[in-house]
């Protein structure tokens, strides 16, 4: 099979100076892309600075013979979001591939955690992204082309305890990355979310000795392969967890009809509401908000049936 490259592309990689960043910059970098290493150096919490990662990443590449340049800006401001894009657009040019990695932890029960704490993980996380992809959708659509490569969570699938601000940041980059996905599908921008697993620095703390290999490296191809130009996919979500990649995605049962409820009813029908037998499942795009109300709409105008 012909080798995938990334050769005159420009990427932006937030959080790349350790860990998942780290290794996909490494990756791109080593297929020809041109990539902006950000990393404000931070701790996991998100306290401190320090250049040095990112500047470390820039000189591996470097050392390898390709392209980057450092960023230390943070995220999870509006002018940090700008800066980061505008050193891809004023040292290459260009920004074709956005990949929002960036992301710290402050656990604590939900009846426990500070709004403080819930406000920060929520600015790196989702308003992070929405800064980033802000500053650069524009200019991805002007130039007709663009792959932006989002961060999720199993955690924002299915919930995890002590991490609630982290659940809500995850669940609301899905949300952006659909909206990104419809609006640039006309103007040939991609845009996508991983769900990664692996042992980085966000794993501290945690009983990982019995888990399989989980290296960065494992999730890599998958982010490469979302922010190459052979996408043939938007609006999904992709899982990289130990060496298995799958696809996620929403589904809803079939359901149940009557022109009007009470809360009787709802109790007497809910096995038939939530049976699964049948699934009925519409992507993001090229209408998926639309198909829902069509297929729900067509049961509403069908009085005498129900499902």
């Amino acid at each position: 099979m012909t080798e995938l490259r990334f050769d005159d592309r420009v990427a932006v990689i937030t959080g790349a100076g350790r860990g998942l960043g780290r290794a996909y910059a490494l990756l791109l970098a080593s297929r020809g892309a041109k990539v902006v290493v950000n990393d404000p150096g931070v701790s996991m919490q998100g306290e401190g600075d320090d250049d040095g990662p990112a500047a470390q990443v820039v000189r591996e590449i470097q050392s390898a013979g390709g392209e980057a340049v450092a960023n230390a800006e943070s995220v999870a401001t509006p002018e940090g979001g700008q800066a980061i894009i505008q050193t891809a657009l004023d040292h290459y040019g260009r920004i074709d591939i956005l990949i929002h990695n960036a992301g710290i932890v402050r656990r604590a029960p939900l009846g426990e955690m500070s709004v403080e704490d819930f406000e920060t993980v929520l600015d790196v996380h989702l308003r992070g992204g929405f800064h980033v992809v802000r500053a650069a959708f524009p200019h991805m659509c002007e130039a007709g082309y663009g792959r932006i490569v989002l961060t999720g969570s199993i955690n924002a699938l299915y919930g995890n305890q002590n991490v609630g601000n982290y659940c809500v940041a995850k669940a609301g980059l899905i949300g952006l990355a659909n909206v990104a996905a419809l609006e640039g599908a006309e103007h040939g921008v991609k845009s996508n979310i991983i769900i990664p697993a692996a042992v980085t620095r966000m794993a501290e703390g945690l009983d990982t000795s019995a888990y399989p290999p989980m290296d960065p490296e494992l999730v890599a191809p998958a982010v490469g392969w979302l922010a190459h130009d052979s996408c043939s996919v938007s609006g999904e979500m992709l899982i990289s967890i130990a060496g298995r990649i799958a696809r996620a995605y929403a589904v809803e049962t079939p359901g149940v009809y009557q022109p009007a409820w009470t809360i009787e009813q709802v109790a007497e029908q809910i096995d038939t509401i939530r049976n699964s037998d049948e699934q009925v499942v519409f992507g993001v795009l090229p209408s998926g908000h639309i198909d829902h109300l069509r297929y729900s709409f067509g049961m509403a105008n069908k009085p005498g049936d129900s499902v």
